[in-house]
């Protein structure tokens, strides 16, 4: 026995052990954050209403989520699986700033605080986005759209004072949200329209000068479609070199199981990981999901203004998911998590989109009322079976 353990010890100090033994394979882990803790964070979005209970009965935004005024039975679960969180809509402009020098933290305070007191890392989502954002933020008083100095003037005011209001706290921040069409080309938004490509960078850069030390991310949906990925990166790459804080690309995720034929989904996402890597940065899945249910027109992205008529035959598992679907979607997520494996040195985070199948915004999106069954955890906020076997790949 003597020499057996001097023969381990030795094998110890020489590093010939498995790594495993050190904790890099967890043997015993129950969830995926403490089974991929050494691969990356693994992270979910949080709604208002899993932070403290609202009886109000109010709902001043149209935002996903909103199944109940008191959904924080949720809140032990996330803090039980996940070790990175991210508000749904609480940090968005038209919530925290919804006027000219007016700004309303009550919500986001009350998410940042209760997950640092759980000892998550906590994104802020997101500081500079065409969509929800307020409507004064791109026109003077007499409706008309503002000169590049006061849009200008006014993104550097927003920026550093909800990034400074949060210092310490937040870890992280979406910079500039979905700023490019499928096509990789620029979108034609407000920001775009007054400051051309411009307000990218300038976001970037007042947030650095507000907290140096927070990590700032660029965000976009469709990540999978070569043309975009490119024509983010192409962008990207020369700012890179030229020293712009950005400490990585993020791709959103909204995936539709049908379109994964012969994985080419995986494999398509698969290259974005490759393209971004290649830039020099980090990248990471900041908004995952995938919709089981029939894909109308052969609708792609996650455009929250592209909208279709709500048809029966596209609501097919109202009394749940077949199980030929349910195996369907475990053998998708076994995949995609090999495919994650292969390429974990380069992607810092693994961040679902909803907690569970029912609060998810896919039940609303882009086919309001139906039954999806798109997250990792069902109605119940029970972890769906295939997890495990998420687990045991590390194992």
């Amino acid at each position: 026995m003597k020499r057996t353990n001097r023969q381990w010890l030795l094998r110890l100090v020489t590093g010939v052990l498995p790594f495993c033994l050190f904790g890099f394979l967890p043997l015993n882990a129950q969830t995926l954050k403490d089974a991929y803790r050494d691969y990356w964070y693994t992270g979910v979005s949080v709604n208002q209403w899993q932070v403290q209970a609202d009886h109000s009965g109010k709902n001043e935004h149209d935002v996903t989520g909103f199944i109940s005024g008191d959904q924080t039975a949720d809140w032990p679960v996330i803090v039980e699986n996940f070790n990175f969180v991210v508000a749904e809509n609480c940090m968005k402009c038209e919530v925290v700033h919804p006027q000219e020098g007016i700004y309303d933290f009550t919500l986001a305070d009350q998410f940042v605080n209760k997950a640092k007191a759980a000892g998550m890392r906590v994104l802020g989502h997101a500081l500079i986005w065409h969509s929800q954002c307020a409507p004064w933020f791109h026109y003077d008083k007499d409706g008309k759209l503002v000169s590049r100095e006061v849009l200008k003037k006014r993104m550097r005011e927003h920026i550093y004072t909800i990034v400074s209001h949060f210092k310490g706290r937040v870890d992280a921040w979406d910079v500039v949200n979905e700023g490019f069409e499928d096509d990789g080309t620029p979108r034609k938004s407000l920001f775009y329209e007054i400051l051309g490509t411009d307000y990218i960078p300038l976001a970037f850069q007042y947030a650095h000068e507000a907290d140096p030390s927070a990590e700032l991310y660029y965000n976009d949906f469709s990540m999978n479609k070569a043309k975009k990925v490119e024509g983010v990166c192409n962008f990207f790459r020369p700012l890179i070199e030229q020293g712009l804080p950005v400490t990585a690309i993020g791709m959103q995720g909204h995936m539709i199981l049908e379109d994964n034929v012969n994985n080419s989904v995986i494999k398509q996402y698969e290259h974005s990981i490759e393209t971004i890597a290649a830039l020099g940065v980090k990248t990471f899945f900041s908004e995952l999901d995938i919709s089981v249910l029939p894909n109308p027109y052969g609708f792609s992205g996650a455009n929250i203004s592209d909208k279709f008529a709500y048809r029966p035959e596209m609501d097919p598992f109202t009394k749940g998911i077949s199980k030929a679907k349910e195996q369907e979607l475990e053998q998708f997520w076994i995949d995609f998590y090999k495919m994650l494996l292969k390429h974990h040195q380069v992607i810092s985070r693994v961040n679902f989109w909803c907690l569970n199948d029912a609060n998810s915004w896919r039940n609303d999106f882009p086919i309001k009322g139906r039954t999806d069954y798109a997250t990792l955890f069902d109605r119940q906020s029970k972890p769906k079976p295939f997890i495990q076997k998420l687990i045991k790949l590390v194992q």
